[in-house]
């Protein structure tokens, strides 16, 4: 019997500890280069600063199953929250770039730790039948908080103060308490099957592939898209039009994903990235006159691309596996989303300074077309069998 997945045992202390969490993220993610610029970095020291933290994240998501299995859920997710907000209390202490970024490596540990740990406990709460809706509502809970901060940050730092923006940067700190409610459930749970079976971890390539493609596109136009056109107002509508597209479409796939299936939906999203990511190359081809409609129509074709395969891609990853194999999964999805996302930037950076932004651009929408076999091969089987409800 299908329930309301918002009443589902766990899911509200999962959204508040999501909330907080990535609140904390998104105020910090475009501050914390200001502050060390701030402090006298120059561009390539305030580049390091999310690169650091991105890098860090990503090696921290590697350990992280095998830290759940040895600790528990409680105190991984706990020191997760704690690692992730308490750094942005100490940035008022130094605008030196080596603290910034020690800092920033801290907090990506923390990150590391909520990526990995949110999604994986989205599987964990709610049936298969159910798990699209399950992860949009997830989704919203994350996207809620950058369609606000993303672009909120900067100009509370610049007009109001960075005091305000660490403080905001340390809210994963009050997200502790409801990781501990939230373990206190999952511990209620069934043990996991007592199986020997290894990670099917081939399985798990083809849709972290496809996410990898479509975030690179996401990571580029959040970083670039302010370099790309011609008008600061223009920018700013753009990535609102992004965020808002993408926030809706990754809450609303996941309920057109439980009642037909998520594979016939890739496909289409797949070419939709591409062509969005042409449609902008088209509306930047000039850097002294953007095409205001061109640009604002392809940010949006490629908002929800990018939130719409980010729920899809999530689903077919969990499919994959079985539930002892949760964690191992989670890890490889956002591994994939956190390298796109590095891999955007950097690729768009070196292609643009050699040609322009409109070839990079083209590059990008290559990559996405690139992935359309991968979108079109469906497995023959599912993977697993649907788990019964927990």
């Amino acid at each position: 019997m299908s329930t309301n997945v918002w009443r589902v045992r766990g899911m509200r202390p999962l959204l508040v500890m999501s909330f907080l969490g990535f609140s904390g993220y998104a105020a910090l993610l475009p501050a914390a280069p200001l502050w060390a610029v701030r402090g006298g970095a120059d561009e390539a020291g305030s580049g390091l600063v999310n690169g650091v933290f991105m890098l860090v994240t990503v090696l921290t998501q590697l350990v992280v199953p095998t830290a759940l299995r040895r600790f528990g859920w409680g105190p991984v997710m706990a020191a997760g929250m704690l690692l992730l907000g308490v750094p942005s209390l100490l940035h008022p202490l130094s605008d030196d770039l080596g603290v910034t970024l020690v800092l920033s490596g801290v907090r990506g540990m923390g990150f590391g730790v909520l990526t990995v740990t949110g999604s994986a406990v989205v599987a964990e709460l709610v049936p298969a039948a159910q798990r699209g809706r399950a992860v949009g509502v997830y989704g919203l809970a994350i996207a809620s908080t950058q369609v606000g901060l993303l672009p909120a940050a900067p100009w509370l730092a610049e007009n109001v103060g960075f005091g305000l923006v660490f403080a905001l940067g340390a809210l994963p700190v009050l997200g502790a308490p409801a990781a501990f409610a939230l373990a206190r459930v999952l511990h209620g749970l069934p043990a996991h099957e007592d199986s020997a079976e290894r990670t099917p971890y081939r399985r798990l390539i083809r849709p972290m592939l496809l996410l990898l493609a479509v975030t690179l596109a996401g990571g580029a136009l959040i970083t670039f898209t302010a370099q790309m056109s011609s008008s600061s107002a223009l920018t700013v509508v753009g990535l609102l039009v992004f965020s808002l597209t993408a926030a809706v479409s990754r809450w609303r796939m996941g309920a057109l994903a439980d009642r037909a299936g998520p594979e016939r939906f890739i496909w289409p999203l797949v070419v939709l990235s591409a062509v969005g990511m042409v449609a902008i190359a088209w509306a930047v081809r000039d850097p002294a006159a953007t095409v205001g409609a061109a640009l604002l129509l392809g940010m949006a074709v490629v908002g929800v691309c990018y939130g719409g395969l980010q729920n899809l891609t999530m689903l077919v990853t969990f499919a994959a596996v079985t539930r002892r194999h949760y964690s191992q999964a989670s890890a490889v999805w956002n591994i994939g989303f956190d390298a796109g996302t590095g891999a955007g930037s950097v690729l768009v950076g070196l292609v643009a300074a050699g040609t322009t932004f409109s070839t990079a651009m083209v590059v990008v929408a290559g990559c996405c077309l690139a992935t359309l076999p991968l979108a079109l091969r469906r497995r023959s089987a599912p993977g697993p069998a649907r788990q019964p409800r927990q």
